[in-house]
């Protein structure tokens, strides 16, 4: 593709090469660099790509796309902003795959992975329509599984997926949109046809700083989409949708406000929550297999999105009573024990306040909560986290989430901090495995025991180094082990 192209749509400031050129791949990465590429150098949150354009030129890259003047001697294309850049150049470069799509955006801290699943199901079942789905468990094109790496890739790699999923056939795209993908351009110029605002909680503000920060992030969301989804329930919901430009769609339980999509005569038990679906023009009743309040505004937010998209109330829920569980979403994990364990990935104040909620609306023992918190990350939502179990749960066990680069026993202190002058017992344990054995060498009759911040993932992140750790595994095999005991 000729670079002329390529940067169609690009603010250029400067160029100092030929526009003609033909240019044979794209590339941010110096590693990744081959002969033939254009190089876009984007100034970074831990390093800047503009140290690496020595290494990119040495490779063989035919330009660079940068925002600062290069040292040394080669074509260069300066422009006002790299990573709005590379974002406009993979659109060209894959054709744009999602003008010939139907894009879903889902954004909010809590939920989106649960909405993303649902409104899938009832685009396939209801609508006949083939989708792409791209998200933190995983991306699917159909029923294929493709691994995901980060909640929403990088701005060239999602343009390629997307045009995977379009080559494939998919009709629609439903996708998890972070706050970090919204202020790092990696979803500009993407046109969405609906958005979704969840709710809107402590987390990321080792990297917004401020709580309004983080809401103006995913604000850009509804700049961006024809009919916007939000939970007007959410005390973030004017802030969020003051610049919004596309036609708002209100949703919410507590009907303090006017909605255009309501839940009333909501019912909350261990199999999952029921209600009804209420606008101006009727009533449908619902049932989703997933327990937990916080489910009622996920499964309003997918109705009002699937009928935004024209499917009915009625044929959504039809879809909805036979969904099945998200992976790492209230998940039950068999165990041989009178006792049920859950697997979530609540790693936020109000997740883990969420499910210990939902444990307690059906528990006929004791609420167990087993959780750690991420290292290099938002710190003041440790001790929070911390109260919030001790307040919520019968016991607690504290261990190690993803600790990253700092010293568990550190990140564990934090914690037990949020938990002084409670009076409920608690054991510290840091190695989540022996944690985990812990917690079922100590279950009683009835007890739900949640272990809470992994989630879906089958990793722990500890130093620089990912080792795999998949809670499910780990229960599987203390099972046998006990059970080899036993027979021995």
């Amino acid at each position: 593709m000729k670079l002329s192209q390529l940067l169609r749509g690009v603010s250029v400031r400067e160029c100092h090469a030929d526009m003609e050129m033909e240019i044979s791949g794209v590339s941010y990465d110096s590693r990744k660099t081959a002969a033939g590429d254009l190089f876009v150098a984007m100034t970074g949150y831990e390093t800047d790509g503009h140290k690496f354009i020595p290494m990119a030129r040495d490779k063989g890259a035919a330009c660079v796309l940068c925002q600062e003047r290069p040292q040394g001697e080669g074509p260069y294309v300066l422009v006002e902003d790299s990573r709005l850049a590379l974002a406009q150049v993979g659109r060209a470069w894959y054709g744009d795959p999602a003008a010939s799509m139907k894009m879903v955006g889902v954004t909010g801290t809590n939920g989106k992975t649960t909405t993303t699943y649902l409104l899938k199901d009832i685009l396939e079942q209801a609508a006949g329509a083939k989708v792409g789905l791209i998200g933190t468990n995983q991306n699917m094109i159909g029923s294929e599984v493709i691994p995901t790496e980060r909640t929403t890739p990088e701005s060239f790699e999602l343009q390629g997926l997307l045009r995977r999923m379009a080559d494939a056939g998919c009709t629609h795209v439903v996708m998890e949109v972070s706050s970090h993908a919204l202020y790092l351009k990696r979803v500009e110029g993407i046109r969405f046809a609906v958005g979704i605002f969840t709710n809107l909680t402590q987390d990321h503000l080792d990297f917004h700083k401020t709580m309004e920060n983080y809401c103006d992030a995913k604000a850009l969301l509804f700049t961006r989409c024809d009919v916007g989804v939000y939970n007007a329930d959410d005390p973030w919901a004017p802030r969020l949708m003051e610049e919004a430009t596309c036609r708002k769609v209100s949703v919410g339980e507590h009907g303090d406000v006017p909605v255009d999509l309501a839940a009333r005569n909501i019912v909350l038990t261990a199999e999952g929550v029921s209600f009804d679906a209420v606008t101006a023009e009727e009533s449908v009743p619902v049932h989703v297999g997933i327990p937990g309040g916080f489910m009622v505004y996920n499964t309003l937010g997918v109705l009002a999105a699937a009928r935004a998209l024209g499917v009915s109330l009625e044929d959504s829920a039809g879809v909805l009573r036979h969904s099945a569980h998200v992976k790492g979403r209230v998940e039950v994990v068999p165990t041989p024990g009178d006792y049920t364990m859950l697997i979530d990935y609540a790693h936020t104040p109000d997740a883990l306040e969420n499910v210990l909620s939902a444990a307690r609306g059906f528990a006929k023992g004791r609420v167990v909560a087993l959780f750690g918190c991420g290292g290099d990350r938002d710190r003041t939502k440790r001790p929070k986290m911390g109260r919030i179990a001790a307040d919520m749960a019968d016991f607690v066990i504290v261990t190690s989430d993803n600790p990253r680069t700092e010293e568990p026993e550190a990140i564990i202190r934090e914690i037990l901090a949020g938990m002084e002058g409670t009076a409920t017992p608690y054991a510290v344990v840091p190695n989540r495995i022996e944690a985990i054995r812990y917690a079922m060498d100590h279950a009683q009759p009835g007890d739900v025991i949640i272990l809470a911040g992994k989630g879906h993932e089958t990793y722990q992140i500890i130093g620089h180094e990912k080792r795999h750790l998949d809670e499910r595994e780990v229960v599987a095999d203390y099972v046998r082990e006990l059970q080899q005991k036993e027979r021995t």
